[in-house]
């Protein structure tokens, strides 16, 4: 019985402790400018892992080794401007919320309303094509084709078709 409450009381002990093993990033700038620089670059940085979070809020090691080369980069004294170009040649557009405009993204915009245009295009052309025909003159043809019985028979349902109206 004892063994079973050192047991609990250690266990609840590592329990409350656990926040104590959290990565806690202490970062020594030169300057306020600095590091309101670095604040701004890791809030404005996409994680390429995360996708739908920058790099100060993720916790990815992808995201911690670009919050680290940023900070390094400021310590060299590289610009903010610099420090973006360097993780989009080395990450891609991705990383960047506001991608330039590139033809690329031009067709990824355009594609999907010329892909609608067309199948309207499609839909409507077939619809013209077949109403053609059904009026071209090899279709009233068919009524001359039929025998006496059936072109009775026809004239009996048109003119029955009409009385309901």
């Amino acid at each position: 019985m004892l063994k079973i409450r050192y047991f609990i009381t250690a266990l609840i002990f590592i329990l409350l402790n656990c926040s104590a093993f959290a990565a806690i990033e202490a970062l020594n700038f030169s300057s306020i400018q600095q590091e309101k620089d670095y604040h701004s670059l890791t809030q404005e940085l996409r994680c390429p892992q995360c996708q739908n979070n920058n790099i100060a809020d993720s916790n990815a090691t992808i995201a911690v080794d670009m919050r680290a080369k940023v900070f390094e980069l400021l310590q060299q004294g590289k610009s903010k401007e610099d420090i973006v170009k360097y993780m989009v040649e080395r990450y891609g557009y991705f990383v960047t919320y506001d991608p330039p405009i590139t033809i690329a993204t031009i067709i990824l915009w355009l594609a999907p309303i010329l892909l609608v245009l067309i199948g309207f295009l499609v839909i409507f052309g077939r619809k013209s094509q077949a109403r053609k025909e059904f009026l071209s003159p090899s279709a009233v043809k068919i009524n001359d084709e039929l025998t006496d019985d059936e072109k009775t028979r026809l004239n009996f349902l048109l003119q029955s078709g009409n009385k309901r109206d």
